[in-house]
């Protein structure tokens, strides 16, 4: 089987599971609702993973659900997901500076969710009450990996990758004054960040942070569920 079917106004990326393990995400804004629904209908039919569509807004994604039964819609989030992945041992906690961060928050939870991922949310930490990160440093350090997701100088990402021996995924959000540059200064912040091995992702990308979580852990769980001695594909 061809690995890309044309829809003529998209090609499906069809062997992206086979090769990644998880077949290709939905982007959903610039898409039409029948492009989308046909775009999951293909990837359901041709697939056995979890089916994404991210930033999808409520009335799309409604009709979407029409085209496609099965879905659910998290409008937080603003994500529809098909056939979720079920559970697996690693536990990731997503970290917000402030409520304002909230959103972007809300999609890296969801996708980790549905790929399998146990996740935690830990609200409002921001460095401003320094106190408020220092009383959840044992729930950070519990988790196999933490997304922080923070704006304005970006400097939470920072603060706990001093605190947590675990992978830490930051993710730069555009909440700021004008100084914040949309979410420029918090992502230059990150990258030049004193605690080092911070993983970055782009300006207000959940979905990256995510998708950064689960290859980290993808390998270490298919060597858990592999038999002894045989090597993990």
């Amino acid at each position: 089987m061809s690995e890309a079917l044309d829809l003529g106004y998209a090609r499906v990326d069809l062997g992206r599971e086979a090769r990644q393990g998880l077949p290709e995400i939905v982007y959903g804004p610039g898409k039409r609702v029948s492009e989308i629904a046909g775009i999951v209908t293909a990837l359901l039919a041709r697939n056995t993973g979890p089916v994404l569509v991210t930033r999808v807004e409520p009335g799309p994604a409604a009709e979407v659900r029409e085209h496609v039964p099965g879905g659910a819609y998290d409008p937080g989030a603003r994500l529809l997901v098909w056939r979720p992945a079920p559970p697996v041992a690693h536990t990731v906690a997503v970290v917000t500076a402030g409520t304002a961060d909230g959103p972007v928050a809300a999609e890296a939870a969801a996708v980790a969710s549905a790929l399998g991922l146990r996740t935690t949310l830990i609200r409002d930490v921001g460095v401003a009450g320094l106190h408020r990160v220092l009383a959840a440093a044992g729930d950070l350090r519990a988790a196999d990996s933490v997304i922080v997701v923070a704006g304005m100088e970006g400097a939470l990402a920072s603060v706990v990758g001093g605190l947590v021996e675990t992978p830490v995924i930051a993710v730069p959000t555009s909440t700021g004054y004008g100084a914040a540059l949309e979410g420029v200064t918090a992502l230059l912040a990150m990258l030049t960040s004193c605690a080092a091995g911070l993983t970055v992702v782009n300006i207000d990308s959940g979905f990256g942070a995510a998708l950064a979580a689960y290859r980290l852990t993808r390998r270490a769980s298919l060597a858990k569920a592999s038999p002894a001695g045989e090597e993990p594909r």
